[in-house]
């Protein structure tokens, strides 16, 4: 599902342009905001299900939603008891976020990588309103900060994702067999990344995961500028993975370099198909709530198989 899909079904939804979120500097009120409004978007849509269908009734706990409280079966009863979903599976969910120098990038003001820290806030936010136990993780060439999985976790994932700065160039296979190691327990592992190493490389990084039964789900973010290269001018170009400039005539290689970054996301495409990965991409201009919406509806379909 891409986001043209999520826009059909999402109709009547206001969503919000990932740069203005960049003015609320709390990164817990960011989540809450893009989370809140996802959810009372997704009741107005035309097309509600994806995991929000009532399963049954709980007694109400310290910390529980107030909105969740079923106010009629407590005039019954004169007990409290919230209302719990068919997405409430208590499991794992966990967000690996690449933080190497190469997401430093964004033309438009907004980063790669900020991009990315509102959207991994939002995953686990949304993941800790459903009860999962969250936990975060942030790497380059190795892992920089991990959070276990836990049902407390959250203000310290947040906190995490709070401090964290693009450094040191990037690679894929290490951190993510330490991701692998320290993962015990079976859960979903979200993996956002612009993903700048061979499509071979970066599938063979990720599908250990798989095989250990993880559910995994990949974003893979670029700005638009990575996407239509715009230039016109000739310039020097840096590699911010390695350092290295070089001089470019963008109109001599516009459509060679569009062909490339195609042919890149779609062997990308096919190899997380061929392992049963669920990918998107994501240019960095997209409202954070289609990605919530892809998100969602990937839980939908493995609380179905479970």
């Amino acid at each position: 599902m891409d986001h043209r899909d999520a826009r059909a079904a999402m109709r009547g939804a206001q969503f919000v342009d990932p740069k203005a979120l960049a003015r609320i500097h709390n990164l817990e009120l960011l989540a809450r905001t893009v989370v809140d409004g996802f959810i009372n978007g997704l009741h107005r849509a035309p097309y509600l299900g994806f995991s929000l269908d009532f399963a049954e009734h709980r007694g109400y706990e310290p910390g529980d939603d107030l909105r969740r409280i079923d106010w009629r079966l407590f005039g019954r009863t004169d007990r409290f008891y919230v209302k719990q979903f068919e997405a409430d599976t208590n499991s794992n969910a966990v967000v690996a976020l690449d933080v190497s120098s190469s997401m430093r990038f964004g033309r438009g003001g907004l980063s790669k990588l900020d991009y990315g820290r509102y959207l991994a806030a939002s995953l686990l936010y949304f993941s800790h309103s459903q009860r999962d136990r969250v936990g975060l993780v942030t790497f380059d060439r190795e892992i920089v900060d991990y959070v276990p999985p836990s049902a407390r976790h959250l203000e310290f994932a947040l906190y995490a994702l709070d401090r964290v700065a693009a450094g040191r160039p990037g690679s894929l296979a290490p951190p993510l067999f330490t991701v692998t190691e320290r993962l015990r327990r079976r859960g979903i592992v979200v993996i956002v990344s612009d993903f700048y190493e061979e499509p071979g490389a970066v599938a063979d990084a990720i599908k250990p995961l798989k095989f250990r039964g993880h559910d995994v789900i990949v974003f893979h973010l670029l700005d638009p500028a990575e996407l239509d290269f715009p230039f016109d001018d000739a310039s020097s170009f840096e590699d911010m993975e390695s350092g290295r400039r070089l001089p470019v005539v963008p109109e001599g290689i516009r459509e060679k370099y569009r062909a490339l970054v195609a042919r890149h996301t779609e062997t990308l495409a096919r190899l997380f198909a061929d392992s049963r990965i669920d990918y998107a991409l994501f240019n960095t201009s997209v409202p954070l709530d289609y990605a919530l919406f892809h998100y969602l509806a990937r839980r939908e379909r493995l609380s179905r198989v479970r």
